[in-house]
């Protein structure tokens, strides 16, 4: 992480109101698919077949539009599936019906949510999750409740466990350029069940021990697979008068302390800068920005990092932020200041492979 474990080690986040969620997710050794019966395995070599598609936000069921679907839209991606005629039929292309869901998959997923004293549901509905990100062809996953209000043993008291499901899994990515990102579909639909837990961890420190709890729980079944790629996990971050973050696909329980403290300590910084600002009188409705052509100017500094795009005449923009000058600077992780905040949501909604080169005069 590059960031020593001095900065944490004697800071008290249960005062911040440090509040902390699981969603773990492990693969079912299964021999077939979830919705299909094509066969459960990864695949190398050369695809049969490849194909194209765009994806576009819908409207839920309650007539909104979700946030983080519509910030994937607005990256205008195109997504190539490499297609394995060993492993993917036409219900992966969304050609075809589910079959009926395997029974495997959810007797393992029955089972472990008894160990992790859920209540078993009277009947399993699929229900369907959106996903815009390209992984999964039809634009949404297909999951199912299997275990409701369980809970883990953990010292004093216990961890509660929302609900646990039985879901499919998605493509694996094979690269990411620009607008256009490819995927290998022989991951997609192989069974997996989600943990997911109550935000009841109160310290970094905690949500470490409990994922270990939680991987070690699964693993006694011996009818989940190892390896990479085969577990990720995500966590949910949040104090008080903050706002849940997702930190998603997190490899290594050994991440989790230093992400969770570091996010927790970003959201306090982010509510100082917010007091900040509304001390100077700053509101959403008066906050004025200028947005000016500035390709005459920038063409006549000496700069390495704005060589090449001066070479390939690039636009340059200039946006004028009255009194955000120091507030730029404003460090809210260690060695990243409040720019940096606002240069990797530059590089998402633009598709960029790297940071943008953003200057301040106060950096």
């Amino acid at each position: 992480m590059g960031i020593p474990w001095e900065y944490f080690k004697d800071f008290d986040f249960t005062q911040l109101g440090f509040k902390c969620g699981l969603e773990v997710h492990y693969q079912l050794n299964t021999k077939k698919k979830l919705h299909c019966r094509c066969p459960a395995k990864m695949v190398d070599g050369e695809p049969d077949a490849a194909t194209i598609r765009h994806m576009r936000p819908t409207l839920s069921e309650l007539g909104e539009y979700d946030g983080t679907a519509l910030m994937e839209f607005k990256t205008r991606k195109e997504v190539v599936y490499l297609l394995y005629d060993e492993v993917v039929c036409t219900y992966e292309m969304d050609d075809t019906p589910p079959f009926l869901i395997n029974r495997e998959a959810l007797d393992i997923a029955i089972e472990i949510a008894l160990m992790l004293n859920c209540h078993i549901v009277d009947e399993v509905h699929i229900t369907r999750k959106q996903y815009l990100d390209g992984s999964i062809p039809t634009g949404f996953q297909r999951t199912a409740v299997v275990g409701i209000n369980g809970y883990i043993p953990y010292k004093d008291r216990k961890i509660g466990v929302r609900h646990l499901t039985v879901e499919e899994d998605a493509c694996r990515e094979v690269s990411d350029v620009g607008h256009r990102i490819t995927f290998k579909t022989d991951r997609l639909g192989i069974p997996l069940v989600e943990v997911i837990t109550e935000p009841h961890m109160r310290t970094p420190w905690e949500v470490e021990e409990v994922a270990w709890m939680i991987g070690r729980t699964l693993r006694a079944t011996g009818k989940v697979r190892r390896g990479i790629g085969s577990v990720r996990q995500d966590i949910n971050v949040s104090i008080d008068g903050g706002t849940r973050v997702e930190i998603k696909g997190v490899p290594r329980i050994g991440l989790f302390a230093p992400l969770t403290a570091i996010e927790a300590l970003r959201q306090k910084a982010l509510l100082e800068l917010r007091e900040e600002l509304l001390s100077r009188g700053f509101t959403a409705e008066n906050m004025e920005f200028r947005v000016m052509d500035v390709g005459s100017e920038v063409s006549e500094l000496i700069c390495d990092a704005l060589s090449k795009p001066i070479k390939s005449n690039m636009k340059f923009k200039m946006v004028e932020a009255k009194g955000w000058d120091d507030l730029l600077a404003f460090n809210v992780q260690p060695g990243k200041p409040f720019l940096h905040e606002i240069s990797e949501r530059v590089r998402v909604i633009a598709c960029l492979d790297r940071l943008p080169n953003i200057l301040s005069p106060s950096l």
